[in-house]
């Protein structure tokens, strides 16, 4: 594993490349200037990226967002979202299980994810006991995102119901605004225990991975994928055979420092080593 201070000899290695978002080009809140540094000079190579992300919103949400950021749409090549995933699997779906879903949806998320549902043919109810299934985009407005008690309720009522559940994000959690909050992925995890039937849109499924490489045009080895978490970043990139960068300061980063506030390479050597992972290289911030 190469430990290096930033991107840009990485750059010079591959033809294209994967981003995350979230602990990468922004938090949700504030765009990173190192890593909008890094879009415009990928972007002057002639370098392809896409952004490939687990918010649960539509693309063209995750790009307004990213343009009150002060990130254009020209500095990357073509973006997908697990949110945008989900919105394209319950217009066509891929299978049984997404056919017999049924039209009545109970939404478990806040009003900012209702994106992926607008102009589908199904009916939003407010209450699990009128729906066919459960669309879960993580932690809505009227809790406590930072603790999974606070759902334990409406996650025993969709259970109850034995609602199907989709989650559209697979995360477990993120930094938003320098706040660690769960995410859908947390909820969904916590509805398998309850004995829930869930489906997971998203990093790290490698269904994610195949329209972007059609999109991309490449093959994966000439590809690298940069993110900052080990279980859908790096875990995704790997199970389809594309190399993978390990941002630190990202959602592990407090594990990670030593006394002095610095990354410690050899303990993210063995974090890595432990989930089972062999990311390329790593690198303290998204930064040339």
């Amino acid at each position: 594993m190469e430990h290096l201070p930033g991107f840009g000899p990485l750059a010079d290695r591959f033809d294209g490349f994967i981003l995350d978002l979230w602990g990468v080009i922004h938090d949700g809140v504030t765009a990173f200037p190192s890593a909008v540094d890094c879009l415009h000079r990928l972007r002057a190579a002639g370098k392809p990226t896409l952004l490939l992300s687990n918010v649960p919103r539509p693309n063209r949400d995750a790009q307004a967002l990213m343009q009150r950021m002060g990130i254009d749409d020209d500095l990357y090549t073509d973006i997908l979202t697990s949110g945008e995933a989900v919105r394209r699997a319950l217009q066509r779906p891929p299978d049984l299980w997404w056919a017999e879903l049924g039209q009545r949806v109970f939404h478990l998320g806040p009003e900012r994810d209702r994106g992926v549902l607008d102009d589908l043919p199904l009916i939003s109810v407010p209450d699990p006991a009128a729906a066919n299934f459960v669309l879960n985009t993580g932690p809505d407005d009227h809790r406590n995102p930072s603790d999974l008690a606070e759902f334990e309720p409406v996650l025993a009522a969709c259970a109850h119901h034995h609602l199907p559940m989709i989650c559209a994000n697979p995360d477990m959690a993120v930094i938003r605004g320098g706040v660690r909050v769960l995410c859908a992925g947390a909820l969904a995890e916590r509805y398998r225990e309850m004995g829930g039937d869930v489906r997971s849109l998203g990093k790290p499924d490698p269904a994610i991975y195949q329209p972007v490489l059609e999109r991309l045009g490449l093959l994966p080895e000439r590809i690298l994928a940069v993110g900052d978490a080990l279980h859908t970043d790096i875990a995704g990139a790997q199970g389809v055979g594309i190399a993978a960068c390990w941002v630190l300061s990202g959602i592990h980063g407090a594990g990670l420092r030593d006394a002095d506030g610095r990354f410690d390479t050899v303990r993210a050597e063995a974090e890595a080593r432990n989930a089972g992972l062999a990311p390329l290289a790593t690198l303290p911030h998204f930064s040339w």
